[in-house]
């Protein structure tokens, strides 16, 4: 028997379970302070009333002989299926129903993606990136080409026809920096992915917050996207589900290669690993799409755009660079005095009880960045702000 060596190349500890060590020690040996957490990217506003009526109502179908359900269909139930698809259409984008698969979360989903694809791909994500994507694919022993993501691009690499990558990492809005990318220039990643002969793994799970109408909310509202594309997105932003956990990820039918088809591979892959998200949980999510529960829905995301906008305004008061913050909710920063970004959590935790992700975390190009996040509560960010605020104008 022996271990996969792979996982050697990864750091021991994830980047937020390194933070919450962190926090969870200073609290520990200060118990009288109040720390204040805009770090972990997790919702703090309570399921929507129209979701949990669907909830309860899933609930009690299952105590049911006659509506009582047990094995689901692997791509998920048609009834959640049309709702997505229903919500792709008001943006122009056709989809067909087989092409949608519901899953427990865009992260599960943009890791096990992997297992369609050969060990031998090269790898293209930008940096500073999403942890997941770099740790999955390492940990298969694939080769990682990085996209250096930087003040001076907008945190926005574009594409270099002298690099050859096979699977491309896109995360719009992004995590951690905030940037998004427009459609025009979707476009350059697309046609540089269909000349390649590469695919994009797009990761949507923000694209809730995009109120520009130049930016992209789905891939697929680029040309071309259908022939190199698969997009992914989770209800845990959009609905508050990163406890209640649904997603689902689009597979075109078109998309594939030498006779491989990845929209009937993935298939094949879910029926033999996954059972499906459960029955009263996609009751749930199909409720996120009616009338009243979009409704509600954008309640709540006002609601923590109204935080990030707080935060922005902290950073410009203090006269503090970043990008994010309007069709986001990261705002991603330049640490203050060309601080180190662990050097500036510390000084945020120690100083202002105040937990953010430091930006090296990320990746290399991350160093002397910080991200915090608006997913906290009003009182909490409004609280937090004031702190650094207090703290950097000393």
């Amino acid at each position: 028997m022996n271990f996969n060596s792979e996982f050697n190349n990864i750091a021991e500890n994830y980047l937020f379970a390194e933070v919450a060590k962190r926090a969870g020690g200073y609290s520990a040996k200060n118990p009288d302070k109040k720390v204040l957490k805009l770090g972990i990217g997790d919702v703090t506003l309570p399921l929507v009333p129209e979701v949990v009526k669907a909830l309860h109502e899933g609930a009690e179908e299952m105590a049911k002989a006659e509506t009582f359900k047990g094995y689901g269909p692997y791509e998920g139930y048609e009834f959640l299926r049309l709702n997505i698809q229903n919500y792709y259409k008001q943006r122009g984008v056709t989809l067909a129903l087989n092409e949608i698969f519901v899953s427990d979360g865009a992260k599960s989903d943009l890791g096990n993606i992997l297992d369609i694809f050969s060990k031998d791909n090269r790898v293209l994500v930008p940096d500073p990136v999403y942890p997941v994507y770099v740790d999955t694919n390492l940990m298969a022993g694939r080769k990682i080409i990085y996209a250096n993501a930087t003040k001076d691009n907008g945190f926005l690499p574009m594409p270099d026809y002298k690099t050859d990558a096979d699977i491309i990492y896109i995360c719009s809005p992004n995590n951690p920096t905030g940037a998004a990318y427009t459609v025009a220039q979707l476009k350059e990643w697309v046609d540089y992915a269909n000349k390649k002969g590469a695919i994009i793994l797009y990761d949507a799970a923000y694209e809730c917050f995009i109120s520009d109408e130049t930016l992209a909310r789905s891939i697929f509202q680029v040309e071309g996207a259908r022939t190199c594309a698969i997009e992914f997105c989770s209800f845990s932003k959009t609905a508050g589900f990163t406890g209640t956990r649904c997603g689902y990820t689009i597979v075109p039918a078109e998309l594939g290669k030498d006779g491989f088809n990845a929209n009937k591979m993935w298939l094949r892959r879910q029926a033999t690993k996954f059972n499906g998200v459960p029955y009263i949980v996609q009751k749930g999510a199909a409720a996120v799409f009616t009338k009243q529960g979009l409704k509600e829905i954008n309640e709540n995301i006002k609601y923590y755009k109204t935080n990030a906008e707080t935060i922005a305004k902290c950073m410009d008061s203090l006269g503090i660079w970043y990008t994010g913050g309007k069709n986001s909710p990261y705002i991603w920063l330049k640490c203050p005095d060309n601080m180190g970004s662990w050097q500036f959590f510390d000084l945020l935790l120690e100083k202002a009880q105040v937990v953010g992700t430091p930006g090296a975390g990320f990746g290399k190009n991350g160093e002397g960045y910080f991200r915090l996040t608006a997913f906290g509560s009003k009182e909490v960010t409004k609280e937090a702000t004031e702190r650094i605020k207090t703290l950097l104008t000393k």
